[in-house]
């Protein structure tokens, strides 16, 4: 029998052991995950069913608010299943599964965030090549591209963890498994691990962070030779998606571009970039998009039209 079969089961500590807080944490968090399932339904079943779905930049959205949905139903929603319970328990294969889940739809995410600023890149600094650059075949690829470098990165990462060898403990300080709290866990010297864990990890984070940076500096540059109401249109779209890459980047990399260590911050800082980031993507992207707003008011006043006929 391998050494790893000792243990079956994790027991997870959660956001709290206090039975109080758990009412509150179930409360607090089942409204998270509400409005994150329906803000992100709403865009994505906005722009599927309006002219917006044309457009590279509204495209590329409908996917990013479907990876936020299945984003939080990976873990919100076993946040709340898990605050129901004193004993808060996660069986090894259920434990690889979330972990998977959660990497490829966080690799998934932080790409198409790099494609949404290549776009805007295009659009602003290339106006006039843009439809010959965003093609439809380009942003299908593009797409393509997100998906598939979240699924080898999640799956890098898996092949690595499930070979460890687990022979107790197997109590984890956090709401969900995740790569740090098992390294700390494992029967075997990790250092080694730890780091391909932040390089993996943590080196996709800042890689993309810093590309997404140096195309913002680019675009502002730009903008200096356009008028008034065009930096004024360029900077409102910029500025909605340099929130969302800095609300989802910087804690992740806070996280994951370090030695495998688990510090009590960490639980805090996840909820950020695993639940709050996903619920607070479709308002950054509507609340100051006029074009967003006008179409769920037109898919709205079709829903009543059709409900009274």
């Amino acid at each position: 029998m391998e050494t790893r079969n000792n243990v079956t089961e994790f027991v997870l500590l959660g956001l709290s052991q206090n039975p109080q807080m758990q009412k509150i944490i179930f409360v607090v968090f089942l409204v998270v995950y509400i409005v994150s399932m329906v803000g992100n339904v709403l865009t994505m079943v906005t722009i599927t069913t309006s002219p917006l779905l044309g457009s590279p930049m509204y495209y590329f959205l409908a996917h990013l608010s479907f990876i936020d949905a299945c984003y939080s139903c990976v873990n919100t929603a076993k946040l709340i299943i898990d605050s129901l319970y004193e004993k808060k328990t996660s069986p090894f294969n259920e434990c690889m599964t979330q972990i998977f889940g959660e990497h490829i739809f966080a690799g998934a995410d932080v790409i198409l965030l790099t494609v949404m600023a290549y776009d805007r890149y295009v659009a602003i600094c290339k106006p006039l090549h843009y439809t010959k650059i965003m093609n439809w075949r380009v942003c299908v690829l593009l797409v393509g591209v997100a998906w598939m470098g979240g699924l080898v990165h999640s799956t890098i990462q898996i092949l690595f963890i499930i070979r460890l060898p687990f022979c107790g403990p197997n109590v984890i300080d956090h709401f969900m498994c995740d790569l740090n709290p098992l390294l700390n866990l494992a029967c075997t010297d990790t250092h080694i691990l730890g780091f391909f864990v932040a390089a993996n990890s943590g080196l996709i984070c800042l890689s993309n962070f810093l590309l997404l940076i140096g195309s913002y500096m680019i675009i502002l540059r730009s903008l200096r030779t356009h008028s008034l109401e065009a930096r004024r249109k360029a900077l409102s779209t910029c500025v909605s998606h340099t929130t969302a890459v800095t609300l989802f980047l910087v804690p992740c990399l806070f996280v994951y571009l370090r030695p495998a260590a688990t510090l009590p911050i960490d639980k805090a800082v996840a909820v950020f970039y695993t639940m709050i980031t996903p619920m607070l993507n479709p308002l950054i992207y509507t609340l100051r998009n006029d074009q967003m707003k006008s179409a769920i008011r037109r898919l709205c006043s079709r829903k009543v039209i059709s409900g009274d006929q």
